[in-house]
């Protein structure tokens, strides 16, 4: 039975298969070329976007055999711009899966296991234990000292936690007794270790502004990159764990201050109520179905609902006077819109408004939702170097000062990674929430200026912001 099923699916033309994975009729596909035009990886792939849709359609297996479908970041420009709605993305994830399932070697072996492993130990610890995930990965590709010299700057800064966390979705959740105004805080992996100063700010943000952030008890893993591109049930599975525990809680709302984290969050809110394999799935992990009354937003949304422009700045204790940012959104916290629902998807302003209203200027720039890289700093790590060395240069050249981002893999990449870019110039590299901690008055050392790799302090003490 198994042998036949196996020949079946290496008979079974490709365009059927992804039709039958993820819904996406890959005829529609008319060669427009915009996912081409927009791919910040085409350069770097063997297939472009575009051939990759075209192969499907010819139904050709070699597409299984190129490096595109293992290159690709997963950044959604391609899905936000393509007019006829493909998720190309989805597209690209479900053609890992299809190799893996006619036992097709990788073409990025690197990429690969980076996924694999990545799952392993989050079915092991629950939690990303990003230390021992990192150097397991790094000893199983035979390059034990790569990247040692940023690790240790980032040891000498106490970004690097050497115990995991463990954690379990509770089967039994007491309710909250007055949940009324209360929002679901889902910090994400990187909080407790490499983005602690990240998560510290952000929680000192919300009650500087009186927004009352409750953690879930036994949060995991949302799965990253690597969920929807190994096991796309599972990839919902475990962002639905959490979020029925937060049902169970009595909130309705749950916000990230983590991109990847929100989008996954994201996806499982619009998708995960139709899928009764992945709904059955959670409810073995918690006993409890869930029934999909969490709303799920980006913790730049939390602040900008809550209090106005106005509001925020009524409340400003040290303005940012003479400060020039780039707001930096990256990929995922307004793409593709189908998800979620951004108004302005190419070129956001919450996080520019949310500056603006702290006393700073914002500079208008063409790479404000560009990608960084994301994981593929791990495991391709020139190519994402190139990439975020070009939104660096791309902020430079606009006039401003330093780049704001509110997601802990942008952060990563612009700041911890800058020193190996070779740039001719520093650029400091701002969690907003560092910032908004300080204009609203709080101690400067809740701002943890001191764990960010590229020295803040002559800018920040240039502008007299102390």
């Amino acid at each position: 039975m198994e042998v036949q099923a196996l020949s079946n699916a290496r008979s079974e033309p490709l365009s059927k298969a992804i039709l039958d994975g993820i819904g996406q009729n890959i005829f529609r596909c008319y060669q427009c070329i915009k996912c081409t035009a927009g791919c910040p990886l085409a350069e770097q792939f063997d297939l472009t976007p575009n051939q990759v849709m075209r192969s499907l359609q010819l139904n050709d297996p070699s597409v299984l055999s190129s490096k595109a479908i293992w290159l690709c970041a997963g950044c959604q420009t391609c899905s936000t711009r393509c007019p006829q709605d493909i998720d190309v993305v989805g597209v690209m994830d479900e053609l890992r899966i299809e190799a893996r399932k006619r036992n097709i070697p990788s073409a990025v072996p690197d990429v690969q296991q980076f996924n694999r492993l990545f799952m392993l130990f989050i079915k092991w610890f629950g939690r990303l234990p990003e230390l021992i995930f990192i150097l397991t990965y790094k000893l199983l590709r035979g390059k034990p000292f790569a990247d040692m010299g940023m690790g240790l700057r980032m040891m000498r800064k106490g970004k690097l936690t050497v115990l995991p966390h463990f954690a379990r979705t509770p089967k039994k959740v007491k309710p909250l007794e007055n949940p009324i105004g209360k929002v679901a805080y889902f910090p994400g992996c990187a909080a407790s270790s490499t983005s602690r100063d990240y998560d510290q700010t952000v929680r000192s943000t919300a009650g500087a502004l009186g927004i009352e952030l409750v953690e879930p008890p036994g949060w995991v893993c949302c799965g990253s990159s690597c969920a929807h591109a190994t096991d796309r049930t599972e990839a919902k599975v475990l962002p639905l764990r959490t979020m029925a525990t937060i049902e169970r809680m009595g909130m309705t709302k749950v916000t990230s201050p983590c991109s990847n984290c929100f989008f996954r969050l994201k996806v499982a809110e619009c998708e995960g109520v139709q899928d009764d394999k992945a709904l059955e799935k959670a409810e073995k992990h918690t006993d409890y179905r869930y029934q999909g009354t969490v709303a799920v937003e980006h913790f730049v949304d939390t602040i900008m609902e809550h209090a106005t422009p106005a509001q925020i700045s009524s409340k400003v204790k040290r303005p940012l006077e003479g400060l020039t940012v780039a707001c930096y959104y990256g990929c995922l916290i307004t793409r593709p819109v189908q998800v979620t629902g951004a108004e302005n998807a190419e070129y956001p302003m919450q996080m520019d408004e949310l500056l603006l209203s702290l006393g700073a200027e914002t500079v208008d720039w063409s790479f404000k939702t560009d990608c960084c890289g994301g994981s593929l700093s791990v495991t391709q790590t020139e190519t994402a170097l190139g990439m975020s060395a070009n939104v660096l240069e791309n902020a430079r050249a606009c006039g401003a000062e330093a780049v704001i981002t509110m997601c802990p893999m942008c952060h990563m990449n612009l700041d911890a990674r800058q020193e190996d870019m070779k740039l001719d110039f520093d650029m400091p590299i701002f969690h907003s929430t560092q910032l908004t901690t300080l204009a609203l008055g709080l101690d400067v050392e809740e701002c943890h200026f001191d764990k960010n790799l590229v020295d803040p302090f002559p800018l920040l003490n240039s502008k007299k912001l102390f």
